[in-house]
């Protein structure tokens, strides 16, 4: 029933990625997504410590 993204899905996907966002706020969403995902996991691991970057700057 259910398959795996091909080629051919993943170029659409990106594509209509571009075409929403445009090319240079790509960057920018999956950087945030990235973080986003990232606080997730550490909050369903009931980690309260602070990620690297801000234990430079603290």
């Amino acid at each position: 029933m259910l398959r795996s993204i091909g080629l051919p899905e993943l170029i659409l996907i990106l594509l209509v990625a571009v075409l929403l966002f445009g090319g240079k706020k790509i960057p920018e969403v999956a950087k945030g997504l990235g973080e986003g995902i990232r606080n997730f996991k550490n909050s369903l691991k009931g980690g309260e410590e602070k990620p690297a970057e801000e234990k430079k700057q603290a």
